[in-house]
């Protein structure tokens, strides 16, 4: 059985890297499906990358784009020209790319129509645009034209050019690759905060501005559930507190994190990232690293015990508030994972946001194994 094969290489310049990957995989057996995420400081040769890749090693198709940070098993890379890369075992009649797409996915699914019916494909591996303000609803238009598929993915960052690779290098909407329903593939999500007080009720926004929380000033619940000593200083609130938004349905207790972008303590007024209505549950959320790394165990232990056997490959989208900025310096989330998973090739970059089943979170870790 041809293995997956992944690699983490720094270099000099995009040259070096591309000449380092040649030479490791040179005799290894490979499919025709690669990831690929490289680091923004060579995001402008992510063609010639992809050139060299595709015609020298032997692959024809890549998927990925770039970060700001990336990683594999126990190791984390953010500065200077680097890439990961996860080789896979995957034929063609196994997935189709998903060109990048700005609008509407439908000239895409009906092309494929036919083989996604015929392999029972859902499950995809997308990457994104950061500066696309139609974001959500492409996810859903994906994941619904997917007849309920279920996505996993991160949206590219770089400090300054921010793109997608599918077959090649974009900068639009939405991209990656879905996989047959003959490949194995299980995912899990882990949290990055943990959550204080109770859930509550909006009863009254506008747009992002919550006025009252269960028919009391916003600004009044929230002092009360981030405690006495955080309330006499709100300006120890700025990336240490979050709104948690309760995601109806969800079995497993899942929110979604987003930021507080603005109080006013006079109006009671708390704004939040995120449209609201009147009705949505809130809670809010601290962002604790004990928390994060008791999660991130739970979370790849329990995905362990669903695989139908070990994992072959992996890959990991985290964000870029967790990794150094969360765990530590040492690569520590990164060497957790290594501990928990096992020594399995995987991939990965720290994102602008994650992706996973059709909507975007923030402070996440997000893996996806490949039994």
């Amino acid at each position: 059985m041809t293995p997956f094969t992944s690699l983490h290489l720094s270099g000099a310049d995009w040259q070096q890297l591309c000449d380092q990957a040649l030479s490791e995989l040179a005799g290894i057996p490979t499919g025709e499906l690669g990831f690929l995420y490289l680091s923004d400081q060579i995001a402008g040769s992510a063609d010639r990358i992809v050139d060299r890749l595709r015609n020298e090693g032997g692959i024809p198709h890549w998927v990925g784009c770039t970060g700001m940070g990336l990683c594999s098993n126990g190791r984390e890379t953010y500065t200077g020209p680097a890439l990961s890369v996860l080789i896979t075992p995957f034929a063609e009649q196994d997935f189709r790319v998903i060109p990048s797409f700005e609008q509407d996915p439908q000239d895409w699914l009906d092309a494929t129509r036919a083989w996604r019916e015929r392999t029972m494909a859902s499950v995809a591996v997308v990457h994104a645009d950061p500066t696309s303000t139609r974001l959500p609803q492409l996810l859903e238009a994906l994941a619904d034209g997917l007849q309920g598929g279920f996505l996993v993915g991160g949206i590219a960052s770089a400090d300054t050019l921010a793109l997608q690779i599918a077959d090649r290098a974009t900068g639009n909407g939405l991209s990656g690759v879905v996989f047959s329903g003959s490949v194995p593939i299980s995912t899990g999500l882990s949290q990055g905060c943990s959550l204080i007080g109770s859930k509550h009720r909006i009863t009254t926004c506008r747009h992002n501005v919550i006025e009252t929380i269960d028919d009391r000033p916003a600004m009044e619940v929230f002092k009360r559930d981030i405690g006495e000593v955080l309330s006499r200083d709100l300006s120890k609130v700025a990336g240490y507190i979050f709104a948690a938004l309760p995601i109806s349905g969800s079995d497993t207790g899942d929110y979604l994190v987003r930021n507080l972008i603005g109080m006013d303590p006079e109006r009671g007024l708390l704004a939040i990232g995120d449209l609201l209505e009147p009705g949505m549950e809130i809670q809010f959320a601290r962002r604790d690293a004990e928390s994060a790394r008791d999660d991130l165990r739970r979370m790849i232990e329990g995905l362990k015990k669903r695989l139908p056997g070990g994992a072959r490959g992996a890959l990991y989208h985290s964000c870029l508030g967790r990794g150094r900025n969360l765990f530590g310096s040492e690569s520590e989330e990164m060497r957790l994972v290594g501990e928990l998973l096992g020594d399995v090739p995987l991939a990965g970059f720290y994102a602008n946001g994650e992706i996973s089943h059709n909507r975007l979170y923030g402070y996440t870790g997000v893996l996806t194994l490949f039994s």
